[in-house]
């Protein structure tokens, strides 16, 4: 029995849909089951509640032998390693209980890092926490997800730019979250591994100047980057309903991205994952931005 954690986001679900069409039962933990596919509903055994909870892990980890773990974000947190640490701490008591062989958790790069790395720190300390189980582990680490920009289709759209707190010309480890779920997919159906390790998913490094190139070449429309001081990225996250402690973990996240926490990792990889960024702009992107 394979269970996959928050199954409409936008990697669970690109997961349970190839899981879908494996032999392997399948257990899915949704706060809100109408929000599934019918597919889903007709396929996969539904437990209702959310995996923060204790009682709801307990039930749909009973039989399991491997769970993909996600923490979804919470931008009103008022505390981000308490967000994702208690998520986190009822899962390794369930993990025990049950016996639960392997975990697919998905975490960043950049663990050897050694410094305060805002939203990504809360991440390493899941890791750890789910390691001092014992259970056979893969960390699946990734960089900056491609899907980001697609926050930004109206200013692209309408100002023919895109704003991050990143510095324009220094290269940035991105990822396509298809190429995530693919990993995630091979691992959970995958039952002879075993042991703990992190495996790096990257798929294209480019600077966001590069990759506004790119949009423009794509959109045939110019696209062109802006930095954005962090104080006024701050304040335009607090408008839109962030927290205080999410908005200061978004600013440390970039500033640590642009003080090089994927280098070693990124330098290391033998092999990128498939979606490169032009691919992920063409068959993503563009279809997003109205003519």
């Amino acid at each position: 029995m394979i269970v996959i954690t928050a199954p409409t986001g936008q990697i669970g679900r690109q997961v349970l849909r190839s899981l879908l069409d494996s032999d392997r039962p399948v257990r899915v933990i949704a706060r809100t089951p109408s929000r599934l596919t019918e597919r889903t509903r007709a396929r996969a055994e539904i437990v209702e509640g959310s995996h923060s909870d204790p009682a709801v892990l307990d039930r749909a980890l009973d039989g399991a032998d491997s769970l993909l773990w996600l923490v979804p974000p919470n931008p009103g947190a008022a505390d981000i390693h308490d967000h994702y640490l208690d998520f986190t701490r009822p899962a390794t008591d369930a993990l025990k209980a049950r016996g639960v062989e392997r975990v697919v958790g998905v975490t960043s790069l950049g663990r050897s890092y050694g410094k305060h790395a805002g939203l990504l720190s809360p991440a390493f300390a899941m890791d750890a926490m789910i390691e001092s189980t014992g259970v056979d582990y893969r960390a699946l680490a990734m960089p900056f997800f491609m899907e980001n920009l697609l926050h930004q289709v109206e200013a692209i759209r309408t100002q023919g730019m895109f704003f991050l707190a990143n510095t324009a010309d220094r290269p940035l480890a991105t990822v396509a979250t298809r190429d995530i779920a693919a990993a995630a997919t091979d691992l959970l159906l995958d039952t002879a591994w075993s042991g703990q390790s992190t495996v790096p998913v990257i798929g294209d490094t480019l600077s966001p100047d590069a990759m506004a190139q790119i949009l423009t070449e794509t959109l045939d429309r110019p696209v062109r980057f802006q930095q954005v001081d962090e104080q006024a990225y701050k304040e335009t996250m607090l408008r839109y309903g962030s927290s205080d402690a999410w908005a200061q973990g978004l600013i440390d996240m970039a500033t640590a991205q642009n003080d090089g926490i994927y280098d070693a990792e990124q330098q290391a990889l033998a092999t990128p994952a498939p979606t490169d960024f032009h691919q992920w702009c063409q068959e993503v992107l563009k279809p997003s931005v109205p003519a």
